[in-house]
């Protein structure tokens, strides 16, 4: 299984998301799958912020493009494809102010692109190309956004997310919320911790078993 694993939080060692994406990753190999991990952290290798010149070259039919805009288009290029080849896609955060850290809407700017992470349809029609990848979304909440807090109302990270990555295919995402942490004493933050890895074990047993169900419908249609 080839998977994209994306990290995002500012913290790097200190990260709680950091932390829970390798516990997953973990989990993955732990239940016998073999990996190849194409990695990112978008702290790093942030895509660059857009400006005028990607507005206009990512908008422009391909065959019309100057150098300068497949110059320009090269990065975002690049990175579509990673995702695109990836047969799972692992995205970890911290919650930024009710939404995600901006590295993250950077990257979410450069895959998000006509004619190769989404088409237009001869009636019209907008159609992800993301459609076969599993896809997980670890995040890290300082405060408790569950239904029926104070603050489920705040959280415009989940919806962003949802609407951003169905716009490009992305159907059914899996959501692990690790919450309430910053905002809530010791034991609450333990409690949250210890939750956010049972889910994530559970995904991981999950991808495990339809991984080999894959692989062997894969065989009998070879054999």
């Amino acid at each position: 299984m080839k998977v994209m694993h994306v990290d995002a939080s500012a913290k790097r060692e200190r990260s709680n998301s950091r932390a829970l994406s390798r516990y997953f990753m973990d989990r993955l190999r732990a239940e016998g799958l073999e990996l190849e991990v194409d990695y990112l952290d978008v702290t790093v290798d942030t895509p660059p912020h857009v400006n005028e010149a990607f507005a206009i070259a990512t908008y422009t039919p391909a065959d019309n493009r100057t150098p300068a805009m497949n110059a320009t288009l090269a990065a975002s290029d690049k990175l579509c494809r990673r995702l695109l080849e990836a047969d799972a896609l692992v995205f970890a955060m911290p919650m930024y102010n009710w939404s995600m850290p901006s590295v993250f809407k950077a990257f979410i700017d450069s895959i998000t692109r006509t004619g190769v992470t989404y088409v237009i349809t001869e009636d019209g029609r907008f159609e992800g190309r993301l459609g076969r990848q599993k896809v997980l979304f670890i995040t890290s909440r300082g405060a408790d956004l569950r239904p029926g807090t104070p603050f489920s109302s705040m959280d415009a990270l989940t919806p962003s997310l949802k609407a951003a990555f169905g716009f490009i295919g992305v159907a059914h995402p899996t959501f692990v919320d690790a919450q309430p942490l910053q905002f809530s004493d010791q034991e609450a933050r333990v409690e949250a911790l210890e939750r956010a890895r049972g889910e994530l074990a559970a995904i991981a047993a999950h991808w495990a078993t339809t991984q080999s169900s894959t692989e062997e419908h894969k065989e009998a249609v070879t054999f």
